[in-house]
């Protein structure tokens, strides 16, 4: 556990992809409604104190975008770790790879893909507050982040063991 207490994790899908011809799916772009919908998510994690110490981001073009756009709304940068394990994780290796935070990361924010982030959230939540878990479950579109307290440090980090405490769905 960090010195300022709990931990949290914030789980963002990335924002609306284009689909254009002959693009391997790695390297897919933002679509016009995702380059106006990525930065709203970085003012909403702002506005909501969940400025993250860390970022694990998917090393896809549409999630390293999602990150760029987000992070310009900060105060501040923000130290970025991109990870070839992301891209298409279940959410057991995305499990495998928060472990590895420093217990010294109050905030740790993902950049991923669904279905992966959808059944990480899903996943890792035991208790929810208020209707997040009921709207989670309903959609998980791109742009939304979910915001979970953990209950023990990242080493420990198992389903069950967090608290879904926000649900945003970022629109322009």
């Amino acid at each position: 556990m960090n010195e300022r207490g709990t931990a949290r994790l914030v789980l963002l899908r990335h924002a609306k992809s284009a689909w254009p011809d002959n693009v391997p799916d790695h390297d897919r772009p933002l679509a016009p409604r995702g380059r106006r919908d990525a930065p709203v998510a970085g003012r909403l994690l702002r506005e909501l104190g969940c400025v993250p110490d860390l970022v694990i981001c998917s090393t896809a073009r549409r999630a390293r975008e999602t990150w760029d756009l987000a992070a310009e709304e900060l105060a501040a940068p923000v130290p970025v770790r991109y990870d070839q394990r992301t891209y298409g994780a279940d959410p057991d290796e995305l499990t495998a790879v928060l472990r590895e935070v420093d217990d010294r990361v109050g905030v740790a924010l993902l950049v991923g893909h669904n279905p992966g982030i959808e059944d990480l959230a899903a996943s890792l939540t035991g208790e929810a507050e208020g209707d997040a878990l009921a709207r989670m479950a309903e959609k998980f579109p791109t742009s939304a982040f979910a915001v979970l307290s953990l209950t023990s440090g990242w080493a420990a980090l198992a389903p069950g063991t967090a608290r879904l405490t926000a649900f945003v769905v970022a629109r322009a």
